[in-house]
C-alpha cells in the first residue's frame, strides 16, 4: 500500500510569546480557530534540541478558509534565540510562507490599514500573478498570493498557508527531493535573475535562480479538502555563499522551524524516504498523545537540513466544550470528511 499527502497540515513557527503571536495571526490574516493549545516537554526531538527535552507551549491554528495552519511554538525551560546573522534570500531553510488570499490587492489594501510591516508594494512574481510581501512583528516574512481553490468561510480574504518560499544549495537535488517524496512533479516557472518583485526583501539584490513547484495529482484524505493545494518555491541564490537559518541553534528557536503534511500510512512513507536517501530522523513510534490532538509523528531533512514533518492524524477536537472528537484511524483515510463535520470547527473561532 502506498501512502498518501491529504496536504500542508501546519508550518512551524517559534516566536517569543505565544498568546501574543496568536492574537497578531488572528487579526491580520485570519488564523482563528485553535486545534489545540498545550503545554508540555517536548520529548522527542533531541537531535535537534542540544540532546536535552524542553518545556514548550504550543497552539495550532487554522483558518476555515482552507489551507495548512500555524503551530505557534514558544520554549518555556529557555529564551528561544534568534539567527546570529541577518537572514537573506537564498539562506538554507523556509525562508518566506506563502499565504493564499481571495484577492491579493484587497489583502495589501487590509494589511496596509492595519499598519502591517509591507516589505514590497503589491507587484507581479515572475508567473505575472500579484503578490506581495509582509514581516510579522517577530521577523518572519510572508507572502500573499491567488488562491486557487478554497474550502469554508474565514475572517479575512487570506486562507492558511499554501506553500513555502525554501532556500537550496543545489536545485536539481532539491527539485528531485520536492518531486518524489511530496509530490510536487510540475514546474509553473523557472528563472534566473535579480528580480524586481523581491526588492524589500533582505538579499533580493543577489542573482538567483526561482523554480516554483506545484503538484498535478489532487491531495486525497481526510483533510485534503481542508488543505487544499500548494506549491513550493526553491530559490538558489547564484553570486553569494548562503548560510543555514537554523545553524547552531535550536528546533522551536525564532523562526519557520518546519513545514508539515498530513499523510497516511506512515510505514509506506518511511520506507519511501529511505530508499530515496532521507531516513527519518525523528519518529514518535506510533502515537503521540497532547491531551486534545493524537496521531504519529515523523521527521526528515531536505537535501540541505530543513525540516519536514510528517503526522498521521489520529484524534482532533471538534466540539471540546460537548467532548466532540474525530477518531480517523477506523475510517477510510484516503476519502475527505465531510465538509459540514470540518465546518463545525467554526464554533471554536476566538473573535
Amino acid at each position: 500500500m502506498s501512502y498518501t499527502i491529504a496536504g500542508i497540515q501546519q508550518i512551524g513557527i517559534g516566536i517569543p510569546r505565544v498568546q501574543e503571536a496568536f492574537a497578531w495571526y488572528n487579526r491580520n490574516l485570519g488564523m482563528d480557530i485553535p486545534i489545540f493549545e498545550e503545554a508540555a516537554e517536548a520529548n522527542l526531538m533531541l537531535p535537534y534540541t542540544g540532546g536535552s527535552p524542553h518545556q514548550r507551549h504550543a497552539i495550532l491554528a487554522i483558518n476555515l478558509a482552507g489551507g495548512g495552519g500555524f503551530e505557534i511554538w514558544q520554549y518555556t525551560s529557555r529564551v528561544p534565540q534568534p539567527a546570529a546573522f541577518s537572514l537573506e534570500l537564498g539562506d538554507f531553510g523556509i525562508f518566506c510562507t506563502r499565504m493564499k488570499s481571495r484577492d491579493v490587492k484587497a489583502s495589501y489594501e487590509y494589511l496596509k490599514s492595519q499598519k502591517a510591516s509591507l516589505l514590497t508594494p503589491l507587484v507581479k512574481d515572475p508567473g505575472g500573478a500579484d503578490t506581495f510581501y509582509l514581516q510579522d512583528p517577530y521577523g518572519n516574512i510572508f507572502q500573499v498570493v491567488k488562491g486557487t481553490d478554497w474550502f469554508g468561510e474565514g475572517k479575512q480574504l487570506t486562507g492558511g498557508p499554501a506553500g513555502c518560499l525554501i532556500g537550496v544549495s543545489n536545485m536539481e537535488k532539491s527539485m528531485r527531493f520536492y518531486k518524489e517524496i511530496l509530490g510536487y512533479d510540475t514546474v509553473v516557472y523557472d528563472q534566473t535573475a535579480v528580480f524586481s518583485d523581491m526588492k524589500g526583501i533582505p538579499g533580493a539584490d543577489k542573482k538567483a535562480r526561482r523554480v516554483l513547484l506545484k503538484h498535478s495529482k489532487p491531495r486525497q484524505g481526510a483533510f485534503s479538502r481542508l488543505l487544499g493545494s500548494s506549491e513550493i518555491e526553491l530559490v538558489q541564490v547564484i553570486d553569494k555563499e548562503p548560510r543555514h537559518i537554523f545553524k547552531d541553534r535550536f528546533w522551536g528557536d525564532l523562526g519557520f522551524i518546519h513545514l508539515c503534511y498530513d499523510i497516511n500510512n506512515m510505514k509506506a512513507l518511511e520506507e519511501k524516504c529511505k530508499a530515496a536517501g532521507h531516513p527519518f530522523t525523528v519518529d514518535s513510534s506510533n502515537s503521540f498523545d497532547m491531551g486534545e490532538a493524537a496521531g504519529h509523528f515523523s521527521y526528515v531533512e531536505d537535501p540541505d537540513g530543513t525540516l519536514i514533518e510528517f503526522v498521521e492524524t489520529h484524534k482532533i477536537p471538534v466540539l471540546k466544550k460537548i467532548g466532540w472528537y474525530l477518531h480517523l484511524q477506523k475510517r477510510d483515510a484516503s476519502k475527505p470528511l465531510p465538509d459540514w463535520m470540518l465546518k463545525a470547527l467554526r464554533f471554536n473561532r476566538v473573535k
